[in-house]
């Protein structure tokens, strides 16, 4: 993978992370970026190579994640786990805690609920969602990051210096608009108050917490959904006009990556809500193809304030 180093290759040498939700997309690369920093990486899901989860892609394991993260110069190690089951997340610290005796790195990038999105969700008011469905949107969304933060957050405080990363969909500020439909609403906005009250908490330990939020992100899911592929991606564009300013998975990770590598992380970062561009410009990352791109700049601009431009301008 030539080409692909954007941060000293041991800056987190001897570290210890946990990506809950590591599978695909953002999650992958967050593993896979933080092992290429030289850590040792955790990586939880639920598809395995003899299990599929309700997402319904076999196409990703959590194995072949661990594999990446391992190839990339870290350690992966792959350990299936449904975050909904309090028992099983349990299990999952104590691992870390018998084989390692402490966690630096805890990434919250669970989420898995695209089908119920894409299903039953937008462009329906919440009276017309079924119920059922909205309820299992704030599972994947919001009850799993509170267990899976409640159970390692007392592990992650032995680090000389815990960091918590929270993935989700659009900054504080871009999610001033509703997004969509009420559960997927709170399911978006609920990571960045996790991020600002976890990280009120985590201070006294020299810890920060972060809200961070991809752009537009081309996972496996999304390539697939256009029926393209990360070589031939802009094909898509003709289909999706904003699918011009999409970013890869591997974006926000190289920039996660370098925000776990910063000493000065807690006083920069505590409890705020970012993006990938913004954490780009800050560490001077770039997206695998040379590019900065800022899809959230864009939206607000261009999309909603009708500010000429294109996609190329936010590139």
């Amino acid at each position: 993978m030539a080409g692909m180093e954007t941060h000293e290759d041991s800056a987190l040498a001897g570290r210890i992370a946990l990506v809950a939700g590591a599978t695909r997309g953002a999650g992958r690369a967050l593993a896979v970026e933080l092992g290429r920093g030289g850590a040792t990486v955790y990586v939880t899901g639920r598809t395995t190579r003899e299990r599929v989860s309700e997402v319904g892609r076999s196409t990703e394991t959590i194995e072949e994640t661990a594999e990446l993260v391992t190839a990339a110069g870290g350690t992966g190690i792959a350990v299936p786990t449904d975050h909904l089951d309090e028992d099983r997340v349990r299990d999952l610290v104590a691992r870390i805690d018998r084989q390692q005796g402490r966690l630096d790195i805890l990434v919250n990038d669970l989420w898995g609920g695209e089908h119920l999105v894409a299903g039953s969700v937008f462009g329906k008011k919440s009276w017309e969602t079924p119920l059922a469905d909205g309820l299992r949107i704030l599972e994947l969304g919001v009850r799993s990051h509170v267990i899976t933060a409640a159970l390692a957050l007392p592990l992650l405080i032995r680090s000389d210096g815990p960091l918590l990363v929270e993935v989700t969909d659009g900054t504080a500020a871009t999610n001033r608009r509703y997004r969509e439909n009420l559960y997927y609403d709170l399911a978006k906005n609920a990571p960045i108050r996790i991020a600002f009250g976890l990280g009120e908490e985590l201070a006294e330990y020299g810890g920060a917490a972060v809200a961070v939020t991809p752009g537009y992100l081309r996972s496996e899911q999304m390539l697939a959904h256009f029926g393209v592929t990360e070589a031939t991606w802009r094909d898509a564009v003709a289909q999706e006009p904003h699918f011009a300013i999409a970013e890869s998975p591997h974006y926000l990770a190289r920039a996660v990556a370098a925000l776990a590598a910063d000493p000065d992380r807690a006083a920069r970062w505590n409890r705020k809500s970012t993006s990938s561009a913004e954490l780009a410009r800050a560490y001077g990352v770039r997206d695998v193809d040379g590019s900065r791109p800022d899809a959230w700049a864009y939206f607000e601009d261009v999309h909603y304030g009708g500010k000429d431009g294109t996609p190329e301008d936010y590139r």
